[in-house]
């Protein structure tokens, strides 16, 4: 199930970036003192007081521009709102309110969401440098100086305990995002995928290029289908609406609990493809390659084999990956396609027993010793298995720093070996033992 989301919106240069970095505890956005830097859409997992949320930074919303770049903006701005569950609206208490506020303001009303007015660059407090802000008609303002860390800590409190209130009824249903580029066949294996039942409970309705969710049950089980808008590269997406709908795929994604990633057979895997495939990776969904249009192909007796070994050489950064190849057109494997999004669900949700964890982390240590550092090695003291989907480990450790990529590696290849992670990511995390 996705963290809840925050999004921060409001007008351009008024610190929405800067905050995002602080409370994200690493530099993400590009925070630049001119407008209109922070275009695209910016996406960080965080937690407060116990409770983990996803944020999402946008770009400065300029309503009455009629420039490209600032509708563009607008319309992801626009998703950012709709897709969350809290929205911070900052304001500048320097410059103070101006009618571009008012605009936003009106905005963020419409969306019926609960809106928490944040009004930054306040480094030194006093009730008339927001008093100005209530006439916004949006509540208390919460003063704050992102830039110096003050303030931050009551926006967080009062984001935080809207999560429960905004709570919609528990959806049992797994969610399957359909990705990838256009042309692949992703619409017409969600038509033959909603074949197989004819329970379909829900239709949400939405433009060609939006997301659409459908539910349906197969075999007793509940599922959700997002069917998306083809990802292409950005220099061909040509207008707005397009780019709107790439912004809603990534946002698919995000919320699903695993992804069909839809390749065209006949075109093989694209360098398009390959990131689309690793967007899904970075955010640690497990997935499907499905390859699609196999009636397209000739073959002879060795082409499965000649698509997986090209397959295995260009995804070596997700070499846990489980593909099919199909016809959406024939139908021909398609019946495969649930039970293998059944499959790397499950195995993206198993959790490791502790003492066995630590029986084979210590079993690969004692085998493969780690390299030393200037004279300082390794030593991994126990381990234990944090979270699911993805699957997290954290290793306790007499020093984080000596954990080297090549290790980690062998660790997660051990791990593997060990249990059955196939299709899905698994993290490996560091903290260092207190001797104390």
């Amino acid at each position: 199930m996705a963290n809840p989301l925050i999004a921060i919106v409001g007008r351009p240069n008024v610190g929405k970036s800067t905050f995002f970095n602080r409370v994200a505890g690493r530099k993400i956005s590009i925070t630049e003192d001119r407008p209109g830097v922070t275009r695209d859409r910016l996406y960080a997992d965080s937690e407060w007081r116990g409770k983990a949320f996803s944020m999402v930074d946008t770009g400065g919303i300029e309503m009455r521009s009629e420039d490209t770049m600032w509708r563009e903006i607008k319309k992801q701005a626009e998703v950012a709102i709709e897709t969350a569950q809290v929205i911070l609206f900052f304001v500048d208490g320097r410059e103070g309110l101006t009618s571009s506020d008012y605009d936003v303001s009106d905005m963020l009303r419409r969306s019926k969401k609960p809106v928490i007015l944040v009004v930054n660059k306040i480094d030194d407090y006093s009730e008339e440098k927001v008093f100005e802000f209530y006439s916004l008609g949006l509540g208390e303002p919460y003063p704050v100086s992102a830039e110096h860390g003050t303030g931050i800590g009551d926006v967080l409190d009062e984001a935080v305990s809207w999560f429960e209130k905004t709570d919609v009824a528990e959806d049992d249903s797994i969610k399957i995002a359909v990705v990838g580029k256009p042309n692949a066949g992703k619409s017409s294996l969600v038509n033959k995928l909603l074949g197989f039942e004819r329970s379909i409970v829900t239709n949400i309705a939405g433009t060609t290029r939006d997301a659409i969710d459908t539910k349906f049950s197969y075999d007793g089980r509940n599922y959700t289908i997002i069917d998306t808008a083809g990802i292409r590269k950005k220099s061909k997406v040509e207008d707005d609406v397009e780019y709107y709908s790439v912004m809603r795929a990534f946002d698919a994604v995000r919320r699903a609990d695993v992804c069909l990633l839809v390749v065209d057979s006949a075109d093989g895997l694209t360098e398009q493809d390959t990131k689309i495939i690793g967007y899904v990776h970075e955010q640690g969904k497990p997935s499907v390659i499905v390859m699609n249009k196999w009636d397209l192909i000739e073959k002879d007796t060795n082409t499965i084999n000649k698509f997986e070994s090209k397959l295995k050489e260009d995804l070596k950064f997700m070499d846990y990956f489980k593909s099919v190849y199909i016809s959406a057109k024939t139908g021909q494997r398609t019946e495969k396609i649930i039970s293998l999004v059944d499959e790397v669900y499950k195995h993206a949700h198993f959790r490791i027993a502790t003492g066995m964890l630590n029986d084979v982390i210590s079993d690969a240590v004692r085998a493969n010793e780690p390299p030393s550092y200037n004279g300082r090695r390794l030593k991994v003291y126990y381990s234990s298995q944090v979270s699911i989907a993805p699957p997290t480990i954290v290793l306790f450790v007499n020093s984080t720093d000596l954990l080297h990529f090549s290790y980690e590696r062998f660790l997660e290849n051990t791990l593997r070996k060990a249990f059955d992670f196939s299709g899905t990511p698994i993290k490996i995390l560091t903290r260092e033992k207190n001797n104390g």
